[in-house]
């Protein structure tokens, strides 16, 4: 035990103002690439930033400033993790890419999955086994999508079949909660998205990354499978629970949520109850972090 694990938040933990306050080469190197950006995410419009051609490239920008602030002051991961979108930070900061290249990653996965059909979306369902919730998504053409924590699954489908479940879900004791985003994320409404990120990263340097980096398609270490894995990752399930779980059974005794909010810290004290969660979003936060780990 006694290993440190960062794990990287996704789409929707962003926020204007998120990577404010840390001095990181990557603002440069992103504002050289897509002028505008740094000022997006530090002062943009909330409903501009969610856009995922806009949340995703800023969200790459707040936490690889904040990963390198951590690791500059001594914090240094052990293995990394990261939900949906996040997992492209875990790579880079795993060393499968160079900053510039994870940068324009994040670009182009945002820019894809902006494209899918607008009359889909997700929504979180709450108090229900797994089972119950696989059941009735069957029913209704959904998929579900997100494993994220015991009593917790996002789904995904069109917003039809959202609306005609939401009572079926309620009648067997859960909770419905739309998510506020623009398309039905890791299902198959995400395949033209997926054989087009594959197509991209054909002509992109990717290795293996340096640091183990757990993947969201099963839950288990990336290997040398980099370029697979993170096409797959855009239209298959998010295994978040068994993703943690697999972390802390690989010796992660603390983990840090590295980038806006505190979703993944919440999920994790779900999960494991008995294990340390904290999260770094802010400069203060990764003094925090430091005093922690001493």
């Amino acid at each position: 035990m006694n290993k440190t694990a960062f794990i990287f938040p996704g789409q929707g933990a962003q926020f204007p103002g998120m990577g404010k306050g840390f001095d990181s080469p990557v603002f440069e190197i992103a504002e050289r690439i897509r002028p505008g950006i740094t000022s997006l995410c530090f002062e943009g419009d909330p409903a501009e930033l969610k856009l995922t051609k806009n949340a995703q490239p800023c969200l790459f920008l707040a936490e690889i400033a904040a990963a390198e602030a951590l690791i500059n002051a001594g914090v240094k991961p052990d293995m990394l993790g990261g939900f949906s979108f996040g997992e492209i930070t875990a790579l880079t900061v795993g060393g499968a890419f160079s900053v510039e290249d994870g940068f324009r990653v994040a670009l182009k996965r945002g820019e894809l999955m902006s494209e899918s059909d607008p009359d889909t979306g997700m929504a979180a369902i709450l108090k229900l086994p797994n089972e119950t919730v696989e059941e009735i998504c069957a029913r209704h053409g959904l998929y579900p999508v997100n494993y994220n924590c015991p009593g917790q699954v996002a789904i995904s489908g069109r917003s039809e079949a959202l609306k005609a479940s939401r009572p079926d879900f309620v009648a067997a004791g859960g909770r419905f909660a739309p998510l506020a985003v623009s398309g039905a994320f890791h299902s198959p409404y995400m395949n033209a998205a997926s054989v087009g990120f594959a197509e991209f990263l054909s002509g992109q340097c990717v290795k293996t990354p340096e640091l183990p980096v757990w993947s969201n398609l099963d839950g288990e270490r990336y290997g040398s499978d980099v370029k697979d894995r993170m096409s797959a990752q855009i239209n298959h399930p998010v295994r978040w629970e068994k993703l943690i779980r697999s972390m802390n059974e690989a010796g992660a005794d603390l983990f840090i949520e590295v980038g806006p909010g505190d979703t993944l810290t919440k999920l994790g004290a779900r999960i494991l109850p008995d294990v340390k969660f904290i999260h770094a979003s802010t400069p203060e936060e990764v003094a925090e972090c430091l005093k922690e780990r001493q």
